[in-house]
């Protein structure tokens, strides 16, 4: 609950009256909630009696913008895994919640091409640092006890002063903002408004269970996206930025994966839509504005 996300989700149940309170391995101020420290790892009561009857909003996890070197993708990996698995062996032993909310990601389809993807789909083989990490995640909550538990696999959140979408802005701006390689890799994206909705939505809708895609209903391709973030800032058409020069760029001065823009997935939100789900962001040009 004290990254960017989490705090947006602390802001909108402290408002609606709720009780929260926020585990976190650093020692500070959330507002309106109650921040525990705990190392991520560990089982303590002076935290685990608050998970008994509780609604467990689980985030826990490092950023994926990052080098994937093998130490880097352990860190994504353990950052995960540990915290669930630490919160599972609390639940058994003080008390469950009673709804568990297990984030995960897209990225279990890894490259998924021009599939549509529900919540039916099987997951990837690979890569390690996308597919094989969502699998040990979700794998660590398998064994959480709940009277419901609900896999929220989630596609790019599009919000304010994430690396991401900083990154994209900074290079349209400086007339960067071409299409990445061919620009058909398909991005999911939700805007975190819609997010924070859908997860309310989740919490009060008792016959949503097991694998959820949270994720806007129009994913668009690489091209679109950059198109309309040129649009947005008034700039120009802008040529293509080759596979290899993304290779290179990513990995010696963005310092990240670039498989993060050279694959995609084109997943949709089926179970969301059939309980009568309404995106209230459902284009990408209404987001970046």
């Amino acid at each position: 609950g004290a990254g960017t996300l989490g705090r947006e989700l602390v802001k909108h149940f402290v408002k609606q009256g709720d009780d929260v309170v926020v585990l976190s391995r650093r020692n500070g101020l959330v507002d309106g909630a109650r921040v525990l420290v705990w190392d991520g790892r560990s089982v303590s009561e002076d935290w685990a009696h608050e998970l008994q009857n509780s609604i467990l909003i689980n985030l826990s996890g490092e950023l994926v913008d990052r080098v994937p070197t093998e130490a880097n993708i352990d860190l994504i990996e353990n950052s995960r895994v540990e915290p669930t698995e630490a919160l599972v062996q609390a639940a058994l032993q003080f008390g469950a919640p009673n709804i568990w909310l297990q984030m995960s990601t897209l990225a279990i389809y890894g490259d998924a091409g021009d599939q549509i993807l529900t919540e039916s789909s099987q997951p990837a083989t690979g890569p390690r640092q996308m597919a094989g990490v969502a699998k040990s995640w979700e794998a660590a909550a398998a064994d959480a006890p709940a009277m419901r538990k609900v896999i929220l696999r989630t596609g790019v959140v599009l919000q304010p002063g994430t690396p991401a979408l900083n990154r994209l802005v900074r290079i349209t701006k400086i007339f960067l903002g071409g299409k990445v390689a061919s620009g058909k890799q398909w991005v999911s994206w939700i805007d975190y408004r819609d997010f924070i909705r859908a997860v309310d939505f989740i919490i009060k809708e008792p016959t949503l269970s097991g694998v959820v895609h949270v994720t806007s209903p129009t994913p668009i391709t690489n091209a679109d996206l950059m198109r309309t973030l040129r649009k947005s800032y008034n700039r120009p058409w802008s040529p293509p930025t080759p596979a290899l020069l993304i290779r290179v760029g990513a990995t010696f001065l963005f310092r990240t994966d670039p498989m993060l823009a050279l694959t995609g997935r084109r997943a949709v939100p089926k179970k969301l839509l059939e309980k009568g789900f309404v995106f209230e962001i459902d284009s990408i040009s209404k987001a970046i504005r």
